[in-house]
């Protein structure tokens, strides 16, 4: 899936304009990657179009932060000046839409290490 085609799932998703979308993904992205492990970035990165892997890349961190989906939500929320329930909206969208995107296994791989915290939001969204 290329970039453009994934924020515009994103973008229907969640009624957010392209550019919204785009920075919204961005941003989850990004705060995703502070929940993974190096390997598991880079594993993710392989799998992504080259704008969306740079937003794991700039996200990677040594040291893998300890947060939950909330959490995620108000960070994502804080950087794209979003409310709380569009910023949890995305971030649900943007997980389904990697879902579509990545292959299965990476998906299963990228969901074991964000947590259940992570996989019943995506659950309900996709529904």
């Amino acid at each position: 899936m290329e970039e453009r085609e994934f924020v515009q799932a994103v973008s229907e998703r969640t009624g957010l304009s392209r550019q919204e979308s785009a920075d919204l993904t961005r941003a989850t992205l990004e705060t995703l990657a502070h929940r993974l492990s190096g390997g598991e970035d880079r594993a993710l990165e392989l799998e992504l179009p080259e704008g969306l892997a740079e937003s794991v890349r700039r996200g990677a961190t040594s040291a893998i932060e300890a947060f939950g989906y909330d959490e995620a939500v108000r960070r994502v929320a804080e950087r794209n000046v979003l409310k709380k329930e569009e910023a949890d909206s995305g971030v649900r969208a943007v997980l389904v839409t990697l879902r579509e995107a990545i292959s299965e296994k990476e998906f299963g791989n990228m969901m074991s290490q964000l947590g259940a915290d992570f996989a019943h939001p995506v659950e309900e969204f996709a529904g």
